[in-house]
């Protein structure tokens, strides 16, 4: 199958990364987990970013979130330059341009569903304003919680403690949001649920999402599939069928072999 890139340049990128490397060690221990990678992910696209283990995909998604450095190249974030931010900076545009979505949920158990999806707002001192408080009673309805947000993520289950994070992070209406194998930890039928709400985030809000997966029905939501091996980015896809990317992927299986 011959890559077939996905290109929209009618918007501005959310982000951008431009001869991006990222080495860890030196000598023989040297590892090129990222290796001049030249990418944008633009305003409104369900990205799905995959490849085989070790190949790069996460360390990708960690530094276009400006939570790893890179090594050398350029990563810009929402308009801003992660190489000439200092750390209080870098958290600071994290807090108001970026979402997260991670495997664990990483919901604060102590807390309520509706205090975890206002914790960003309480992290980054902001007063939620009448606006953002209609768009989150309209959040927790759309995603089905409006009889659970008085429950602690323990009285919840995998699915409505992922819906819960999804409210979070789209909370503050961030520039991207970043899913980094957000079913892994769920059944089917949530997995479908979750991966849905992404897609009708992305489709009818017009959220960008770039969503690291290893699992091919997951990617088959998205609208663009990127695909890194050994560093490099060997894959730029519009929309394909679970199929087409399980036999993609098994195709760089089987040549790295």
């Amino acid at each position: 199958m011959t890559s077939t890139p996905f290109q929209d340049n009618a918007t501005q990128p959310v982000v951008s990364l431009r001869r991006v490397s990222r080495i860890y060690g030196e000598g023989t221990g040297r590892v090129a987990a990222l290796d001049g990678i030249d990418v944008d992910i633009h305003r409104g696209q369900f990205t799905a970013i995959m490849g085989p283990s070790g190949s790069g995909k996460s360390t990708l998604m960690n530094v276009a979130a400006g939570l790893d450095d890179a090594t050398s190249g350029e990563v810009i974030l929402a308009g801003a330059p992660l190489t000439h931010l200092d750390d209080d900076a870098r958290t600071r545009l994290r807090r108001s341009e970026v979402g997260f979505i991670f495997q664990a949920f990483n919901l604060v158990p102590t807390l309520t569903a509706r205090e975890n999806i206002l914790l960003p707002f309480e992290l980054a001192g902001r007063t939620v304003t009448r606006e953002q408080q209609q768009w989150i009673e309209h959040l927790i309805a759309t995603l089905g919680l409006t009889e659970r947000v008085g429950h602690r993520p323990s009285e919840l289950s995998g699915g409505q403690q992922q819906r819960v994070a999804i409210a979070r992070a789209l909370a503050s209406r961030p520039a991207i949001v970043f899913a980094d194998e957000p079913t892994g930890n769920l059944d089917s039928r949530s997995s479908r649920e979750v991966l849905t709400l992404l897609r009708t985030a992305s489709r009818e809000y017009g959220q960008t999402i770039a969503m690291v997966s290893h699992d091919p029905v997951a990617a088959s939501y998205a609208d663009r599939i990127l695909v890194i091996a050994d560093g490099h980015l060997v894959g730029d896809h519009g929309p394909l069928t679970p199929q087409q990317i399980s036999e993609l992927l098994i195709g760089f299986e089987v040549g790295a072999a």
